[in-house]
């Protein structure tokens, strides 16, 4: 589908928090990237909207063609612009990512980006723990644990179906919490005192059934990022979880280095 072409306004100069520092040990291209990815992120630039023309740019921001391409270039790899040969840049749907190299919560890691997160319970009860719940919890099967289901939310859109299981004790301690704004991993460590120090992933594709469809307001068989995470505090396990991710709005990043 062709992309929609409503010009969005240029970039104004006139903005304070938009002005470029010829002072700032920050490259100017670097400082415009910043300030066009915070348009994006934000809603200035929604998505599939065309991007204010080189030329646009180069007036409103007074720097070269070059410096004005530098930072487009960075924001293609990034994805969250694409162009169209002869039209211009148009604004992509941004792909939220979050980096496998650090142990954070969702809305830890969403926030340092810009991005508005919050969670919606769907439920908070005690179980039997299944096979691998109580296998992967170091429980006896079928023992008791707490289950906490929430529909995660990015920027006002429903981005993950989260199901976390905990011992009795503390998942009923959380489930007191307002798991809405707060990260559960927040209040681990900064309520309930536990040191979390880190955690096994494991992460597969998998379609999404109906029930999943319906919270993550996609077609049913939709693709999902299915991460199934245990979490540490100290040498024993207390938090494991199935995280499942719209496909089409979320990626994880990893750094692999070679020695």
């Amino acid at each position: 589908m062709a992309p929609h072409r409503k010009q969005i306004a240029p970039p104004g100069a006139a903005k304070v928090e938009d002005a470029l520092s010829q002072v700032s040990q920050m490259p100017l291209y670097t400082q415009i990237r910043e300030i066009l990815r915070r348009r994006i992120l934000d809603g200035s630039y929604p998505p599939h909207s065309q991007m204010p023309s080189e030329s646009q740019m180069i007036s409103a921001f007074a720097v070269s063609r070059i410096t004005i391409r530098q930072a487009l270039g960075d924001l293609q790899k990034e994805g969250l612009i694409f162009k169209v040969m002869g039209k211009g840049s148009f604004v992509a749907k941004p792909k939220a990512f979050q980096s496998l190299s650090r142990l954070q919560g969702f809305g830890e890691a969403m926030s340092t980006s810009g991005y508005e997160t919050y969670s919606l319970l769907l439920s908070a009860r005690p179980v039997a723990a299944s096979a691998l719940v109580a296998q992967r919890l170091q429980l006896k099967p079928e023992a008791p644990v707490f289950e906490i289901q929430r529909l995660r939310y990015l920027n006002r859109e429903p981005i993950s179906v989260d199901v976390s299981y905990f011992p009795p004790d503390i998942g009923e301690r959380l489930a007191q919490e307002d798991l809405a704004t707060r990260d559960i991993f927040v209040i681990l460590e900064n309520d309930l005192g536990r040191n979390l120090t880190h955690a096994d992933v494991q992460i597969e594709a998998i379609s999404s059934d109906e029930s999943l469809a319906r919270h993550l307001d996609i077609a049913e068989a939709s693709p999902l990022l299915r991460i199934e995470r245990l979490t540490w505090a100290d040498d024993r396990p207390i938090d494991f979880e199935f995280l499942y991710y719209r496909g089409d709005a979320f990626q994880y990043r990893l750094r692999i280095d070679r020695s």
